[in-house]
Parts: structure tokens; sequence; C-alpha cells
């Protein structure tokens, strides 16, 4: 039966270098001028006067020809290719497809317009996109917060390769895996956007019952007593594509962390105690306290988001460390409250690289550097150095393959330039040609790549350039 996996891979013939040094070396024989990959302007899905704006201004600002040209072709690339406006129950709507994939997953369709926040106050087409989103990512937690896709149509069947899966599908569902990280997105993406603008329009009384569902499936998957309803199997070939135990996942110690099937990558975890997920919970959960004290006061609601964001906080600090030859603590990343714990780092965020981008944690922190540089080493089996780059995957791709989305999350966490500029030279050369970001490359051949058309990869490239143009604006000159 064909998969997610199946329906992804893709392999280019394409050709490009790969060079590493510390600097951005002119790239030899490159022409002197790149024509823009975007889609002509009437066959964009949507126009935002403020991106546009803000897209030629640094663009104008990067000395790299092509760094430049791939900046202009990414940033906007969620907006041109991937949005659908349209109206529901007489109210804005916006459904945001993934790319290649027509289906919105809760947390790709968040951090696809995240980079977009900052320029809202100011554009009310983009207010409108994100009013249209926040009320359809809270539509779709109403009808499933254990689900992970969703289809445009609320009466659709689900994706091809979730038909037959063994769980409670319910109808508009795409694909039913249980990541406590779907959840936060959109907590993550309204919150942005209030803060940004000031705007409580969107956050009526449908988006409150689904924040409420989004504490009640928290505290349901802390296990305490029992499993809990959610369950889910599929028949495949690839064992991260289904759960053990009756579609229940890997025995745990209830220990107060909220347990998570599935990783953000889609992969099945090994333990089911995500450490990443579970601090981006912690953080999920005080902000939607916040927002509810100010929008609703609301106090009861917020003080039980803070209680449980304490109680799981609480848990990842007493169980979720590990130590090394020389007592240094550093994070897991699953653990099983058995006291079983896995190191390792998967490219999907939230990963222990990522925690800083997101919020979870300060860039400073000496627990955080201990973990960032053995995440960053061959103590986890999913960093790759090969000829082209370095940088982390994960099981999703296999072996050899490089994320560009783990490249990005190491600039945005680094304290040191000289990285920074490394980054950049690793992410301009390993296009492949195309002028886009893709979802993985092989560590020696960037030729060998999956997903042509990845929105949040793109995207995410744009929002790099766009902060190191705030902060180092000496690397793009």
């Amino acid at each position: 039966m064909p998969t997610r996996r199946d329906f992804l891979k893709f392999v280019s013939t394409a050709t490009a270098a790969g060079m590493t040094g510390v600097a951005l070396p002119v790239i030899a024989g490159a022409p002197s001028n790149y024509a823009s990959k975007r889609p002509p302007v009437a066959k964009r899905k949507f126009v935002s006067p403020a991106v546009e704006q803000q897209l030629a201004s640094i663009k104008a600002s990067i000395a790299d020809p092509k760094l430049a040209w791939m900046f202009e072709n990414c940033y906007p690339n969620t907006l041109d290719t991937t949005v659908e406006l349209g109206t529901l129950d007489g109210k804005p709507d916006t459904f945001v497809i993934t790319g290649d994939i027509d289906a919105m997953w809760l947390r790709d369709s968040s951090a696809q317009v995240v980079p977009y926040i900052p320029l809202a106050r100011h554009d009310p087409a983009l207010q409108r996109l994100f009013r249209g989103l926040i009320r359809r990512q809270a539509r779709c937690i109403r009808i499933d917060p254990y689900a992970n896709a969703f289809m445009p149509d609320p009466h659709a069947k689900p994706l091809k390769w979730s038909v037959h899966d063994n769980t409670d599908m319910k109808p508009g569902v795409g694909e039913r895996k249980w990541e406590i990280d779907s959840l936060c997105y959109p907590i993550r993406l309204a919150r942005g956007y209030w803060q940004a603008t000031g705007d409580t329009e969107p956050f009526d009384d449908d988006w409150r019952t689904a924040m409420h569902l989004v504490l009640k499936t928290f505290r349901e998957q802390q296990r305490k007593h029992d499993h809990g309803p959610y369950h889910f199997q599929r028949m495949s070939e690839v064992p991260t594509e289904s759960l053990m135990l009756g579609g229940y996942g890997n025995p745990t110690r209830p220990n107060g962390m909220i347990h998570s099937m599935f990783r953000p990558s889609d992969d099945a975890c090994l333990y089911p105690l995500s450490v990443p997920s579970n601090l981006f919970a912690v953080l999920s959960l005080r902000q939607l306290a916040t927002m509810s004290r100010a929008v609703h006061h609301d106090d009861g609601f917020a003080a039980e988001c803070e209680a449980l964001a304490n109680e799981v906080e609480q848990a990842v600090q007493k169980d979720g460390r590990m130590h090394d030859a020389n007592g240094q603590a550093f994070l897991a990343y699953e653990i099983d409250g058995f006291g079983n714990q896995l190191f390792m780092d998967d490219a999907n965020v939230p990963s222990l690289l990522g925690l800083p981008y997101l919020g979870c944690c300060d860039r400073n922190d000496p627990l955080y550097r201990r973990t960032r540089e053995l995440v960053w080493s061959t103590r986890n089996p999913y960093f790759f150095r090969g000829k082209a780059a370095e940088g982390v995957g994960g099981p999703h791709e296999g072996l050899r393959m490089i994320w560009p989305m783990s490249i990005m999350m190491y600039a945005q966490t680094s304290l040191d330039v000289a990285e920074i500029r490394q980054c950049l030279t690793w992410l301009r050369d390993t296009d492949a040609g195309s002028g886009f970001m893709h979802e993985s490359f092989d560590q020696d051949d960037p030729a060998t790549f999956t997903r042509s058309w990845f929105a949040w990869a793109n995207t995410l490239f744009g929002e790099l350039i766009v902060d190191i143009q705030r902060k180092h604006p000496e690397l793009l000159r």
C-alpha cells in the first residue's frame, strides 16, 4: 500500500555545486542574472504589498546574486503557491497546503506563515489571511484534536495512504497521527498574530472551544490512569508508520509528561515521551493562558493551562536529562518513564536543536548549549557530514540525507557569525540549481534530493535571511 513516503519520493537529475568554504565565494561560471522562478503575478495564490516591499528591500541588500535569487524565490513561496482564500459561515477562511500534498498540516500551515506575522499590522490582506487560517485551524481541532492533517473539504475522505488506517477516522481528516506539536503550532500562530496586531477578532467562541479541546487532549495523553482514547495502526513495510501494542505505542510509566505517538516528522516515536515536544507544550500552554486572561478574561481556564504547564515542565526537568561521562547534563530526545532514554535529534521542529527558535529556552542556556553541541556531532545517529554539507536528518528519509531545515536551525541558534556564514554557504550551494530549498539532500550529492516543492523549508529560508539582514547585515553585503 502506498504511503506518504512513496508519494513524496523524488530524485532529481540536476547537478549542483558542493562548496563548503567559510565565506560566501562567488560561484564559478554562475550567470550574471538569475530569472525569477515565482509564478506570474496573475497566477499567484496571494499577494501581500508588505511582503513584496520587504522582499524588494532585502533582496537589494544581498550582494551574492545566487543568494538574492534564492531569497526572491523562497521567501514568498507559501503565499505564491499554497494559500487558498475563501469564506466559511460568512467569515474569512484560509487553507494552506504543504506544497506537493493537497492537504493542510496544522504544523506546516502555521510554520509556513509565521515569518509574515511581523508585517501583518499594516497589511489588511495579510490580516484577512491570518484571521481565516486561525479560524480554519480551530475548526480542524474541533473536528479531531488527534489529527495532524486535514482536507480542504471538511466532509472529504482522507489522503489515499490513510484510507485503511485502523483508528477513529473522522470526515475531513487527511491523516490521524497524534503529535503534540500539531496542537502547539496553532497556539504559536494565534499568539504571534495577536501580539503583532492586537486584533482579537478571530478568537471567538469557536476558537475558545478548540483551545479547551487542546487542554483536554493534553491531559488525556498524560495517560495517568489508562491508555486514553487514541490508537493508530497502518499496514506498511515501514515500521515507523504504525504503532505497537494494539496501536497504543511502546509502554511507558506515566510521569506527568504528555505522550506523543508520532514525531513532528510523522514517524512513530520510539519512546512516547518526547522532550522537545513537551517543552513546546509547556510554552504553548503558558501562551494560551496569557491570551485567555487578556482576550477572554477567563482566569479559571488560564490557571488550568498554567498548572498543566508547570506539571509537564517539572516532569521534563526530572526525567528528561541525560549525563555524559563527566557528569554534564544534556537533554534526551525521548524517554519512557522507566528510566530508558534516547539521544538523537530529528530535523523537524520541534527538535532539540530548534528549542530557542520556538522560544522554549534561551540560546545562551548552558543545558541547551551542551545539548546543541552533541546534536551537531556523531553522538547523534542522524547527524551527517559529507562533501556537500553537514547537518541533521532523521529516519523519515534515511541515512546520509541532510535536511536544509536543520542547517537553518543551526544558523538561527548560533552565537558565532562564522557558523552563520558557513550555514548560508551550505544552503546556497545545495539547492541542485533549483533556486529552492528541499526536504533533504544527499550529504555528498545535492542533486539527489527529496521534495522539489516544500513550502515550509522555502519560507523558513526566507525568514533566516530576514533575520540575518536585521542582526548581521554584513554577512549579506
